[in-house]
């Protein structure tokens, strides 16, 4: 097995102890045993848990939704919002499971204050980035504020069941939500 190939499978390791025990419940010790790996080889790629537990916070989740974001093209907001959801669910699962770990986070459920501090700064920017992208389109309307917030409620409430509880919706069953929120666009 190449370093690439180690790092990565220690990496794979620790997403799967994480979801499952929680950052506070997995052990370096435990990963490098999973890894089929020694402690030392462990620390060679990672100076800590934390660095480990950061990096796949900081560099996978938002990464992904990064990439994500940037799949998006639409004139229609109910399309651009509708494929969003669409690529969650189609994450495949090692995607899946950092994502969820992004949400324990964000969530407050999971992680550490540094992590704890980012996401609360990410979160502070989802209305104002949001509110960017939907304003023209709302233009004219007095509950368009309304509107936007409802509507980030909602696509947390799809992401959350999608990533999870593993829901399954159809795309017209994510459309119709998305499109009552934004008044039939």
């Amino acid at each position: 097995m190449n370093d690439h190939d180690l790092k990565q499978t220690i990496k794979n390791i620790a997403v799967d102890l994480f979801n499952k025990n929680g950052y506070h419940g997995t052990t370096i010790r435990t990963i490098a045993s999973e890894a089929g790996c020694s402690l030392p080889m462990v620390y060679y790629y990672y100076t800590s848990k934390k660095d480990l537990f950061h990096e796949i916070i900081k560099v996978d989740y938002f990464g992904i939704l990064k990439r994500e974001s940037e799949r998006l093209d639409s004139s229609s907001m109910v399309d651009f919002y509708t494929n969003f959801i669409l690529n969650v669910m189609h994450l495949n699962s090692y995607e899946k499971k950092i994502y969820r770990l992004g949400i324990k986070v964000y969530l407050s459920f999971d992680g550490d204050e540094e992590l704890l501090s980012l996401m609360e700064a990410w979160e502070a920017s989802i209305l104002p980035r949001h509110s960017a992208i939907l304003l023209p389109h709302l233009k004219g309307r007095a509950d368009a504020h309304i509107r936007i917030r409802t509507l980030m409620h909602l696509l947390e409430n799809l992401i959350e069941g999608i990533v999870v509880k593993n829901k399954v919706m159809s795309e017209e069953e994510i459309r119709q939500e998305i499109s009552i929120v934004l008044g039939g666009e």
